[in-house]
């Protein structure tokens, strides 16, 4: 039984992180999405166990007290946590994993697994295109896009601590470049195109 490759990847929020992921995921076998779980609310479109598994801060204070997560931190006044459990049976499958967190919950990963995750960063071309895009999408209001800005600049410093770093200019383009990353990555631990182990026996 081989393990997958666990792709830790962080991003500003409005970067457009969670498309990339989606369009990748779907384009791509023998790779799934871990599902976190946050104390926030549901945006619109979001799904129950697609997304997030949306529960409510004594739930979450309780697995976190349990040691149910492999790793948490609080972004935006939320809680997100990432389930043990869920991490290692995907692994046992033999599968990729991709985790969507925080430059946070990145470096508890990367304390525990250092050298098993591929850690990558997806940043915005700029802060003014980042800040175009969060107002863009007509959810928040003035205050809250300035708070997430201010974040940005600080995740951003973070970026040394990343194996690779994709930005996002269009989605397409960075969906090619995450795709090459994983086949490369694939290829290092002796795995094809679609993630199945090579059969180097002559």
């Amino acid at each position: 039984m081989y393990h997958g490759n666990l792709f830790i990847i962080s991003a500003p929020s409005g970067t457009g992180k969670t498309t990339i992921l989606k369009k990748t995921i779907a384009a791509m076998k023998e790779i799934v999405f871990s599902v976190s779980h946050t104390t926030r609310t549901p945006r619109a479109g979001e799904q129950e166990g697609v997304d997030y598994f949306f529960i409510d801060k004594d739930v979450f204070l309780s697995m976190e007290q349990q040691g149910l997560f492999l790793e948490w931190a609080e972004v935006h006044g939320n809680l997100y946590g990432t389930s043990r459990s869920t991490i290692q049976a995907e692994a046992e499958k033999g599968l990729d994993i991709i985790l969507d967190i925080d430059v946070q919950g990145a470096r508890q990963v990367n304390e525990k697994f250092k050298d098993k995750g591929v850690f990558i960063f997806i940043a915005p071309p700029s802060l003014e295109e980042l800040a175009r895009r969060l107002a863009g999408r007509s959810t928040e209001a003035e205050a809250i896009i300035a708070t997430r800005l201010a974040n940005a600049k600080e995740e951003m410093k973070s970026i040394d601590d990343y194996d690779y770093v994709i930005v996002n200019d269009t989605v397409e383009q960075a969906v090619e470049v995450l795709k090459s990353i994983i086949i490369a990555e694939r290829s290092r631990t002796r795995r094809d195109l679609s993630g199945e182990p090579l059969n180097l026996v002559f």
